[in-house]
């Protein structure tokens, strides 16, 4: 059974519907973020870089994020909006929060001591609030969450 590394909660703030998860040193990285964002899917990605898509267009949203040793246990799909599974390789093994209204933020997310590949599970709820907030007030905190879940490619 997989056990639970390390994790951490964090603020997303999206803009246009977007943040990202990207190394948190982008300066080799092909295509740095948001370039090449696609905004027609929930999560897509680039080499160092998973793009998530978000149902408000500005708000903060807060992220849990999990490192495990091996595959967690499966959630319960009718708790999330969406989820989606996808590979990623990190070449130092620390990530960042980028958005498209304020660039990288200072909170790092560890991973491991050095690089890797992974596999990472992202799942949401609260999309039609925040998207509901977007269309009325404006901004708002907190109503729409992530877990995004990272685990070693070869477990």
């Amino acid at each position: 059974m997989a056990k639970l590394v390390r994790q951490q909660q964090v603020d997303a703030y999206v803009g246009f519907h977007a943040f990202g998860l990207q190394e948190s040193d982008d300066t080799d990285l092909p295509v740095s973020f948001p370039d090449d964002f696609d905004f027609d899917v929930f999560l897509s990605t680039h080499p160092g870089r998973l793009d998530i898509t978000s149902g408000g267009h500005t708000h903060t949203a807060t992220v849990d994020v999990e490192v495990w040793d091996g595959p967690p246990p499966q959630q319960d799909l009718t708790d999330w909006d969406e989820q989606a599974d996808a590979d990623f390789t990190s070449t130092r093994g620390q990530v960042a929060v980028w958005s498209m209204h304020t660039g990288r933020s200072e909170d790092l997310i560890t991973l491991a001591d050095s690089g890797g590949s992974w596999r990472v599970r992202v799942s949401c709820t609260g999309r039609d609030a925040a998207a509901a907030l977007s269309e009325g007030e404006g901004t708002g905190h907190g109503l729409e969450r992530y877990l995004v879940q990272f685990w070693p490619a070869q477990s």
